[in-house]
């Protein structure tokens, strides 16, 4: 499974209203060049080439829900998935959640699968995010 890491300006960015999680478009974009946790908005990341499938910038994540219980928050997003078609699309081996309707596209985390993927033509990568556990909590 996949590891997610926040990027640090999330906390600062969510702080001073620049996310609203439960309605803000997120969207996940692939890169296989290691994020830095000093990264602040997408375009400090170098995106894979957008072809085959993958569009520049990536593929929204839909909220399934964006709430509270018992003062923790979870934020539970849809999963996305990504079909090469006319090609391969990759290598990757990051997967990036950003805002998308924030004004800069501030960045949220990425997960590092380990390895480079490559998706060939006609097949499909599953970003799986946990229904149960969530992609983040607040505590």
């Amino acid at each position: 499974m996949a590891t997610f890491t926040k990027f640090n300006s999330f906390v600062e960015a969510l702080a001073e209203k620049t996310h609203n999680l439960g309605s803000d478009v997120l969207k996940v974009a692939l890169t296989n060049s290691a994020p830095s946790a000093s990264n602040t908005v997408l375009a400090n990341i170098t995106q894979i080439s957008g072809t085959n499938g993958y569009t520049t910038g990536g593929a929204a994540a839909a909220q399934s829900s964006s709430a509270q219980t018992s003062g923790t928050y979870k934020l539970v997003l849809g999963d996305v998935t990504f079909t090469a078609s006319g090609g391969s699309i990759g290598p990757f081996q990051y997967v990036v959640l950003y805002n998308d309707t924030a004004t800069n596209d501030e960045l949220i985390g990425w997960y590092d699968y380990g390895t480079a993927v490559t998706i060939t033509n006609g097949n499909s990568f599953l970003v799986d995010f946990d229904a149960s556990a969530g992609v983040l909590t607040i505590v």
